[in-house]
């Protein structure tokens, strides 16, 4: 197994990363479920904290795979089928997420994880077994990080309960210390073409959620037609708040500011923001639903800021992480940042008007990209 070309032309996702993906959907579903139930019964704090936890598994499994993908996909029998062997692992993990959200029982969860890392490992390894000097050292400190991570969260297992939190974040940050260890003399071959693609192509999934909650809403307006004046605008502004964001992401070419690490962390660390928030509006839709149909028991406010700040936080995460890379003046910079302090507002209408504000965010942007100076 030898790097692909990072100057490859007409380097896209493959059928495979697409199956791939398809078991995150099943796994992001679960966080944004169980995340609905802990803030509809008044539980936001935890519910929030568990999400958090949650949805870091998931989003660095995907990147895990993604990133090697990029550089060493060669669509050969062995690497196909350890790529379905990390699908089964990111099966089991998503099995495991209510009994994480629920019960803060992370044996499930861990055991996809070391799934999905043996079958990592080997491919790390298998690459190492192809490459040769600075490569080949960035390939088996991917391995030995891996692994060596993998046994932390083991023996976190055996941990007492209190020490989940910070062994937690501790582990958390060695995951992300891995990379930049394991690259620090010598890049892996990742695409930037590519790797913008699949980022994409993960935002559209997170965002798909957000369609199944305001279906959900249309649905259960049509259910219980006594509040249906209250339901279908919850419906309307989650459907323009989910199409605005995705105008909003895919208005830049992600892929020409991608040149090296230096970007590609930063870039691709930040959108754990951004997948989780916009995941996170989805579940804010179904709590405003369930509170309006008398199905929860927290106050309007909290229902509509469960949307109205996930917006926002979505908003400003994009312009941080995604966006701001290629806005010119003020006035470009400005519109995602005032957007989303108006956007995190909360009221009886506040999921219409955050679509409303939406919806302008993304006509102002277009306005001023084409008035703007080649």
């Amino acid at each position: 197994m030898r790097a692909r070309r990072r100057d490859e032309v007409h380097r896209a996702a493959t059928p495979l990363e697409l199956l791939f993906d398809l078991c995150f959907v099943v796994a992001v579903a679960q966080a944004g479920a169980r995340l609905v139930h802990a803030v509809a019964e008044g539980h936001a704090w935890e519910g929030i904290t568990g999400y958090l936890f949650v949805f870091f598994a998931i989003y660095w499994a995907w990147v895990n795979f993604t990133w090697f993908a990029s550089a060493y996909d060669c669509d050969d029998i062995p690497y196909r089928i350890a790529t379905l062997v990390q699908m089964s692992g990111v099966l089991v993990l998503a099995a495991g997420v209510p009994r994480a959200f629920d019960h803060a029982d992370y044996g499930v969860a861990v055991l996809g994880y070391l799934i999905m890392r043996v079958a990592l490992t080997l491919q790390w390894l298998r690459a190492a077994h192809g490459e040769t000097g600075a490569a080949r050292v960035a390939a088996l400190r991917f391995a030995a990080g891996l692994v060596v991570v993998q046994v932390g969260w083991v023996v976190l297992l055996w941990l007492p309960d209190a020490a989940w939190t910070w062994g937690f974040l501790v582990l958390a940050a060695a995951e992300l210390a891995v990379p930049v260890f394991a690259e620090s003399r010598h890049e892996t071959n990742w695409h930037p073409h590519h790797i913008a693609e699949r980022y994409g192509l993960f935002t559209i999934i997170v965002l798909g959620e957000t369609i199944a909650a305001a279906t959900v809403a249309v649905q259960t307006a049509l259910d219980e037609s006594a509040a249906l004046d209250e339901l279908l605008p919850i419906a309307a502004g989650g459907l323009v708040i989910v199409f605005a964001a995705f105008w909003i992401y895919f208005a830049v070419p992600a892929h020409e500011y991608l040149r090296s690490n230096r970007q590609g962390f930063f870039w691709g660390y930040g959108h754990y923001l951004i997948f989780g928030s916009a995941a996170a509006i989805g579940a804010g839709i179904e709590v405003a639903v369930e509170q309006a149909t008398h199905h929860a028991h927290i106050s309007t406010l909290a229902a509509s800021t469960a949307v109205t700040v996930p917006t926002a936080l979505f908003m400003f995460t994009v312009w941080l992480v995604h966006a701001r890379h290629f806005k010119r003046g003020t006035a470009q910079h400005l519109v995602l940042l005032v957007s989303g302090l108006l956007a995190g507002f909360a009221g009886h209408w506040a999921v219409p008007l955050a679509g409303l504000i939406a919806a302008c965010t993304v006509a102002v942007g277009v306005y001023l990209s084409v008035r703007a100076p080649g």
